[in-house]
């Protein structure tokens, strides 16, 4: 008896036997495998912008109706195909900033900068893994009969492995801050904010300059990431750059040096302060960051985000790698919750629960309404932007899809032999759904597989 073959197998073997099948699979293999792609219908005429005359139309009709555009996400775990465009143009947006190129001069690469790495502080003791001159050490080794208010124990002498499912779990869960935890989420993006006005205060108070004549002489510019540890807490990857006062197109003062810098993160860090509401339901909250700082100045020579100093290669992969990640990345879910019914049923472990659970409780009660906890749960409070830029840093994520936009319009130009810089293209287009059918999802996965390189 022959074998029943799986639907999508079937009707994709159906679909080849027709006579539009080379459109409907280029429609596909351009995507490169994006999980989850935009259906348009309409059509769209190019002109010749000299004489009025239209030169070529297409529409969805010849892309077996629906013409498939990708979808952008920018999350791994959504679209790895979408996700590692969005990490490229990243990497180039963050390297630009730090050595010049895409319309920065390279000049920049002498300006003062450097990475740093600021943390969420502690809200209890976590399970941990340790390690020193490449041995694990003890998680937190404390004497056998310490225990904390509840009658856990108060350490933990394991030496846990990387994949130890403990990681980030509290010793005590009853001990763990939790609402703490959450409300340092929801304010995170503030406090961000509240750190570059301080380091920019701080800056001109050690140089002798008040805040105006600095702003006339001097720019503070940034590019940063926020990363989820294991514990569901973000840490701050930023690059921070010092520029004469019209950004990297102007050499600072002499005066702005990498120690400079440096001293003044360290210096600011410890200072920044935010009051949390809601204290007459959950306690006062004074959220600052941890003491945990890194700082260290951005060479062009090449080293290792783990050595000091740091390439501005490292500091630029290291910032686009967690541009691509979310909260899924400690335990979280990816979409959002709407009910707390759904609580039940998340594969989360249990302090990420908890954590979400959190957010649920203080978002219903009116005293935290604004800080809109219920619709950031599945981020565990957090609701700020994983990637973000000062305006003068460098260049932009919209020019560089612009210029690839541009580059690929170029090559269809070449391609179907017409004017090279006196066309325009004029369309109609609506939105139509998105996904695939079971034949053109076994496609875009086959894609997806060989790297996007299927011929079209």
């Amino acid at each position: 008896m022959t074998a029943t073959l799986p639907q999508s197998v079937s009707a994709l073997v159906a679909r080849a036997s027709e006579p539009e099948f080379s459109a409907w699979r280029r429609n596909i293999v351009r995507l490169g495998g994006c999980t989850n792609p935009i259906h348009l219908v309409g059509a769209a005429t190019v002109y010749d912008t000299t004489t009025g005359a239209a030169l070529l139309s297409y529409g969805s009709d010849a892309y077996g109706g629906r013409l498939l555009t990708a979808c952008g996400n920018r999350r791994a775990t959504v679209c790895p195909t979408c996700s590692a465009l969005y990490r490229a143009d990243t990497y180039q947006l963050v390297r630009a900033g730090l050595v010049g190129g895409k319309n920065v001069p390279e000049a920049v690469s002498g300006h003062p900068q450097v990475f740093a790495t600021l943390t969420a502080p502690g809200f209890g003791p976590v399970h941990t893994r340790r390690e020193r001159d490449g041995r694990v050490r003890p998680c937190r080794p404390r004497r056998s009969g310490d225990h904390c208010p509840h009658g856990a124990p108060a350490g933990c002498r394991d030496r846990h492995p990387a994949d130890d499912r403990r990681l980030g779990e509290p010793l005590c869960p009853r001990c763990y801050d939790y609402a703490g935890a959450v409300l340092w989420h929801a304010f995170a993006g503030r406090l961000w904010h509240r750190f570059g006005l301080e380091l920019r205060r701080e800056v001109a108070r050690r140089v002798g300059l008040s805040r105006t004549e600095f702003g006339e002489v001097a720019r503070l510019s940034y590019a940063k990431v926020a990363e989820y540890q294991r514990r569901g807490l973000v840490h701050f990857h930023a690059v921070i750059r010092l520029d004469g006062p019209d950004g990297p197109d102007s050499h600072p003062s002499g005066w702005a040096t990498v120690p400079l810098l440096v001293d003044s993160v360290r210096a600011v860090v410890g200072r920044v302060r935010l009051a949390a509401p809601g204290s007459e339901v959950v306690g006062p909250r004074v959220l600052c960051f941890g003491t945990q700082v890194d700082v260290r100045p951005v060479t062009s020579y090449r080293r290792t985000v783990g050595e000091r100093p740091a390439s501005a290669a490292a500091v630029a992969g290291y910032i686009a790698k967690y541009a691509t990640k979310g909260a899924e990345s400690a335990g979280a879910v990816d979409g959002r919750i709407h009910h707390a019914r759904d609580m039940v049923t998340l594969p989360v472990r249990a302090h990420v629960l908890r954590m979400i659970s959190t957010c649920w409780w203080l978002g219903g009660l009116p005293e935290f309404a604004p800080l809109g906890l219920r619709r950031w749960a599945h981020m565990l409070g957090y609701g700020g932007h994983f990637s973000t830029k000062s305006r003068r840093y460098s260049t932009t994520l919209t020019a560089l899809r612009k210029a690839r936009a541009d580059h690929r319009a170029e090559q269809q130009r070449d391609a179907l032999g017409l004017p090279e810089y006196s066309t325009v293209t004029v369309g109609q287009w609506r939105y139509a759904g998105r996904g695939y059918s079971p034949e053109a999802a076994l496609l875009a996965a086959s894609v997806r597989e060989s790297g996007g390189r299927h011929g079209a």
